[in-house]
């Protein structure tokens, strides 16, 4: 059993399947009740949205990831699901772990159709994946000696590393740029 406390500096900082996916969903049919609201008549057509919808509907939990983990010999140093949003759970590791965070905005995992969604309402897609919750993927920290092993994983992304200051929770952008990340 792995718990938010035990992440150490220089740990991988991974992530299973796609981020943002849930809060996408949310919003759509938001939208879509807001339209049926003005105009009963008019049925929701939600076909270019059914990857988002469902992610919202029918969250599913990725309890199949600790049985890979287990198979291989890998043991996460913690490991949280992420239920609150990335941005939240990921200060939780770091406080409970008393440990520094530093997470790559480009190497977040977000599905096309959130992406899509992220356009429509003008909102950036990285918000909607370190903000948007109830995704029920999980975020977990492994030693550096799992990266072999965890990259050649499709669906887990790693996206940061552990660091030694506990005040630095920071995302750095593909320009660059460092950005403090608030719960």
């Amino acid at each position: 059993l792995s718990y938010r406390s035990g992440a150490q500096p220089n740990d991988l900082i991974c992530v299973s399947g796609d981020l943002g996916a849930a809060y996408a969903g949310l919003l759509v049919l938001d939208r879509e009740q807001q339209v049926y609201m003005d105009k009963p008549d008019l049925q929701p057509d939600l076909s270019d949205y059914d990857y988002v919808v469902g992610r919202q509907l029918k969250p599913e939990a990725r309890v199949d990831i600790m049985s890979r983990l287990r198979s291989v010999g890998i043991k996460p140093t913690s490991m949280v699901d992420v239920s609150d949003g990335l941005d939240s759970e990921l200060h939780h590791i770091s406080r409970q772990s008393k440990v520094g965070v530093s997470i790559y905005a480009h190497k977040l995992p977000i599905d096309y159709q959130t992406v899509k969604v992220a356009e429509e309402f003008k909102i950036g897609p990285t918000t909607f994946a370190l903000n948007g919750g109830e995704d029920y993927e999980l975020l977990f920290t492994v030693p550096l000696s799992s990266f072999d092993t965890i990259k050649a994983w499709s669906d887990i992304s790693i996206i940061g590393k552990i660091t030694n200051d506990p005040n630095q929770i920071q995302t750095i952008l593909e320009s660059g740029q460092v950005v403090d990340l608030e719960a």
